[in-house]
């Protein structure tokens, strides 16, 4: 069971971030919006729990960079909007 769920998580991961690609593509989010960044913190996350469970550490070290770079932008964005 707990394999399937990795999985699970994986995929759902997978189809986040495409859908959050797909949407900065498209000209429906800006790439500097809080959706998108979240969007990929919560797909980063995903990758990272189903590369650690795969022992696929490059992967999960790469989505970790992926997912703190998501992070520092959602707090850089709050504290520009407490300035306001």
């Amino acid at each position: 069971m707990i394999d399937l769920t990795i999985e699970a998580v994986g995929w759902s991961a997978a189809l986040i971030i495409l859908a959050s690609y797909l949407l900065v593509s498209t000209g429906r989010l800006s790439g500097t919006s809080a959706t998108f960044q979240w969007m990929n913190v919560i797909g980063a996350t995903g990758f990272i729990i189903n590369s650690g469970w795969h022992r696929a550490l490059p992967s999960a070290v790469l989505n970790i960079a992926w997912a703190a770079i998501g992070l520092i932008t959602l707090w850089r964005l709050f504290r520009a909007q407490r300035v306001r």
